[in-house]
């Protein structure tokens, strides 16, 4: 199993501003590193990985994904293991959620900021 280096839940205890290791699949973490990947090349995006709400537990991970253009800003904040896939198709990061017979939830980021489908069909070819 991996271990992530995460930001802590913004609580009131001790450990406020240190990094802490929480346990998840390596799928998890290819993941996140795609995600990471896309974003940390392009100015107006941020990518962070902080500690979910139930402590202790493996795969215990929230994203957030930020972007920010003048006086835009748009934001995606979801628990790592809800996401299917990342892909990085064309310039643009597609981010899968909970896909399901060919139907799926899907975001979309790009240079221009954030798209959110909601019922979205994939289709192959």
């Amino acid at each position: 199993m991996a271990t992530m280096q995460v930001q802590p839940r913004p609580t009131p205890e001790e450990r406020g501003d240190r990094h802490i290791e929480i346990e998840v699949d390596e799928g998890l973490e290819i993941l996140a590193l795609t995600i990471e990947d896309w974003a940390t090349p392009r100015q107006n995006w941020e990518f962070t990985l902080h500690e979910g709400h139930d402590f202790g537990r493996t795969n215990n991970v929230e994203a957030r994904l930020l972007f920010v253009s003048g006086d835009q800003t748009a934001s995606l904040l979801f628990r790592l293991d809800q996401l299917d896939r990342a892909d990085d198709v064309g310039g643009e990061l597609v981010l899968i959620f909970e896909e399901e017979n060919g139907i799926a939830r899907l975001a979309r980021a790009s240079a221009t900021g954030l798209d959110v489908e909601l019922f979205h069909i994939l289709t192959y070819t």
